[in-house]
């Protein structure tokens, strides 16, 4: 599945470059290049997105009764 996002690029004073992202809350990458930036934040999106595919997926669980069993150490 592909999808779009909107990211935005500043070079910092240091002469690096930081991307962030107003569609996915969390995304900051830092590169030497635009294009380390890019391929940075593509990763960082990618990983964000699945976590937040995996806390929909627990909290979709967690809203229906579940019996488990948790073993105590006493």
């Amino acid at each position: 599945m592909e999808k779009i996002i909107k990211i935005h690029i500043e070079q910092l004073p240091e002469g690096l470059f930081l991307a962030t992202s107003d569609e996915i809350q969390g995304l900051v990458a830092q590169g030497r290049t635009i294009n380390e930036t890019l391929e940075i934040a593509r990763d960082v999106a990618k990983k964000l997105l699945e976590a937040q595919s995996d806390l929909s997926e627990t909290l979709t669980i967690l809203k229906k009764p579940i019996d488990m069993s948790i073993v105590l150490g006493i």
